[in-house]
């Protein structure tokens, strides 16, 4: 960026206040909520995550400096519940992603329920027909219990709970079961991620070395005299 182009200081300021107003009226909204999915708690947060995109981008192009703070966009972020007050069905959604780490594991379990079912085919002899044959044989969740046992290995995963007036007909949505979910009628949703894993590790690294002592210093210091 130029410099003819670049924030003036008092411009940049002004961002910084404009945060520290949006900060305050966040704040004002979550103290005095009407309930969990206040609408004017979440017209707040975005907000205040505006302003701060605004401030963060001004101070760069001015100061070449970055805000510590990372907030979700509104595209990241649900939309306040707009579903039923009092639902009479939901459904629950799950996405859980694995990686075949150990395909003879996985052949050898596939080969153990074909002789159990006296079946005999050439399923359990390739990976996409032994997965075949695992997910029919047992349940999502028992798979996902026993992953490791099976050959598998657990990635990210997602569940997400909807409500509805009614449940819908029969064989409604069987063609396209995960295209028309309402992200307003989502109840809540429970992720599950390795990167939650690695913030959560840097944080404890961070707090481990704030905690740890300074070598350094305890060298220069000179041993106590017991006589003293």
């Amino acid at each position: 960026m130029s410099d003819a182009a670049q924030p003036t200081a008092a411009e940049v300021r002004a961002a910084a206040e404009a945060v520290k107003t949006a900060l305050d009226r966040h704040l004002a909204a979550v103290e005095s909520r009407s309930g969990d999915d206040d609408p004017a708690v979440y017209e707040a947060f975005n907000q205040l995550a505006a302003a701060a995109e605004t401030y963060d981008e001004l101070l760069y192009d001015r100061y070449d400096e970055v805000t510590p703070f990372e907030i979700p966009s509104a595209e990241e972020a649900l939309p306040p519940y707009g579903g039923p007050e009092e639902p009479n069905a939901l459904s629950v959604l799950i996405r859980r992603d694995y990686t075949v780490v150990e395909p003879q594991r996985l052949l050898a379990h596939a080969q153990r329920i074909e002789e159990a079912d006296d079946e005999s085919s050439e399923a359990s002899s390739i990976v996409h027909g032994a997965l075949g044959l695992l997910f029919g044989e047992y349940e999502p969740d028992e798979i996902a219990s026993r992953h490791k046992e099976f050959g598998l290995e657990e990635g990210d995963s997602t569940l997400w709970v909807t409500a509805s007036d009614e449940i819908p007909d029969p064989g409604e949505w069987l063609e396209a079961p995960f295209e028309q979910v309402d992200p307003e009628a989502v109840v809540c949703r429970f992720d599950v991620s390795a990167v939650f894993d690695d913030e959560d590790d840097e944080e404890d690294d961070d707090l481990e070395s704030a905690l740890s002592p300074d070598t350094d210093a305890d060298e220069d210091l000179e041993p106590l005299d017991a006589d003293r």
